[in-house]
């Protein structure tokens, strides 16, 4: 029964269909490495149990092949008793030769009860072989899906390894959009155009203020020195005037030029 039962195991997992399996399962890395993981007990209990029918095979076999030699033996030993009776009973004594044609009667019987008994043996000798070959074959597919589940259970975990960088891959590009004008990058590149042109406005502005600030020193001076010709006129030490359309005009005063004609 316990042969029976390796038997069957052995067979039912080498006819295995491991795509099958995995098509079935929730996470197939996981199924593929608990199949590994049995397999391997599996196997080791085969090999335990068919190394022990191949060990009682052989001990039959042993048997048989001593039950045939000690047939010959026996053969052999009968046939010494039957010559020595012959030459006992050719020379004139007949109880020898009586005693050795019984020695040799004993040797046949016991000759014939081990021809029996390795002829008896035969039967389940064929049969323990033909369980043999066939735990044999079985353990060899056991192996062959072994290395199948083990290779598949590779390529998987390979792949699996191969989508998830990849994923990682596509997820670290997505992060790190530089067309995105609201990614970091783009807001930063914003920041800096802002204030760039807060430095150019600030540029436009100084330059602007000390353009206004030469003009008021130049009306400034001009202001100074008609005060210094009207201070030198009342004093009578100015200087002789180039014209009066000059005075005028380097006045800057808004006066109605017909006042002059008054004067």
């Amino acid at each position: 029964m316990v042969k029976q039962s390796i038997f069957g195991r052995i067979a039912q997992l080498a006819k295995a269909n491991i795509n099958t399996l995995l098509d079935q399962a929730e996470d197939p890395q996981k199924m593929l490495d608990q199949m590994v993981r049995d397999y391997t007990n599996n196997i080791a209990e085969a090999e335990s149990a068919v190394a022990q029918t191949i060990g009682n095979l052989r001990m039959l076999q042993d048997d048989y092949k001593e039950d045939v030699k000690n047939a010959q033996d026996w053969g052999n030993k009968a046939l010494a008793a039957s010559r020595k009776a012959d030459e006992y009973r050719s020379g004139g004594n007949g109880a020898d030769a009586q005693k050795f044609d019984n020695l040799a009667k004993v040797a046949l019987q016991r000759q014939m009860s081990s021809e029996n008994e390795a002829k008896s043996s035969e039967p389940n000798i064929a049969s323990q072989s033909e369980v043999v070959d066939r735990l044999k074959t079985g353990l060899d597919q056991m192996k062959g899906k072994l290395n199948e589940l083990t290779s598949k259970r590779n390529e998987l975990v390979a792949r699996a390894k191969t989508a998830s960088a990849q994923s990682q891959v596509h997820d670290a590009i997505k992060s790190i959009d530089f067309m995105d004008p609201t990614s970091e990058v783009g807001r930063f590149e914003e920041k800096i155009r802002r204030e760039e042109a807060k430095v150019r406005g600030q540029q436009e502005l100084a330059s602007s203020s000390l353009d206004a600030q030469f003009n008021s020193l130049e009306d400034l001076g001009e202001q100074t020195e008609i005060e210094a010709r009207l201070a030198a006129l009342k004093s009578g030490s100015a200087k002789p005037a180039i014209g009066a359309a000059g005075a005028a005009q380097a006045s800057g005063s808004t006066v109605d030029e017909a006042d002059f004609d008054k004067l």
